[in-house]
């Protein structure tokens, strides 16, 4: 699957390419001349990441590092890719979020964040959640838990908080919070479960469940559990359906 998807993408860089041709040093130096899906994604994050602290090519060199020593990140990645050509009805091609939509690119970033975060590496963990912040606007605690397959669509305003844990087929989107109520320590943010959709603006405090295929309108203050296949609105939210 991983394969076939790549090769997807460079097909469509082909004819993009053929649309665009003042396109091609670019469109060929991130993509079509990368050794694999990886190294297309690392590229990509290094052309947006670069700073004063760390040139492109040592992010992609880093970032590449990270993905191939880290397992599962590879199926976590194209599982997301395949969630945002699947559910966003803007998407039709599988290389449009990976070049366009800072949602992928940040949730990318959160993807080797984690994995640092995981091997005690705190400090380049926080360096690349805080860049990842600058850039594409969402700010995703490193140590949060999301599982492949989640699309957090437009991304900016999106915050995610350090004990959140989000399954997979989850659709989230822009000025969403996922955060804590200010005064609790330990687990104290949002558990998210599979097939949630949480829309625009809504904020969602505390070690609360929110749960399986349900709906989070927006707009919404959510501070209490949300039962499975429910549909909440509201400051604060209650059900609607």
């Amino acid at each position: 699957m991983n394969l076939k998807i790549w090769n997807e993408i460079k097909d469509e860089i082909n004819l993009r390419i053929n649309a665009e041709p003042s396109l091609k040093p670019y469109l060929s130096s991130l993509i079509t001349s990368q050794d694999n899906f990886l190294a297309c994604i690392a590229s990509i994050l290094a052309s947006k990441l670069n700073s004063n602290a760390l040139s492109s090519e040592d992010i992609k060199k880093f970032i590449l590092e990270v993905f191939t020593n880290c397992e599962g990140i590879e199926d976590s990645l194209i599982k997301d890719l395949i969630f945002f050509k699947e559910n966003d009805p803007a998407c039709d091609y599988y290389s449009t979020p990976i070049l366009f939509y800072k949602g992928y690119q940040g949730l990318a970033t959160y993807r080797a964040a984690n994995c640092l975060w995981k091997n005690n590496r705190h400090t380049m963990a926080l360096f690349f959640q805080n860049r990842a912040s600058e850039i594409f606007g969402v700010d995703i605690h490193p140590a949060a838990e999301i599982k492949g397959g989640v699309m957090i669509d437009h991304a900016t305003g999106v915050v995610i908080g350090e004990t959140t844990t989000i399954d997979e087929n989850v659709s989230i989107y822009q000025g969403v919070t996922l955060g804590g109520k200010g005064l609790d320590i330990g687990d104290r943010h949002p558990k998210i479960q599979s097939g949630v959709s949480i829309y625009a603006s809504s904020t969602i405090l505390g070690n609360i469940i929110i749960g399986e295929n349900s709906t989070v309108a927006a707009g919404s203050l959510v501070l209490k559990d949300v039962e499975p296949n429910t549909r909440v609105a509201g400051i604060p939210a209650k059900v609607i359906a």
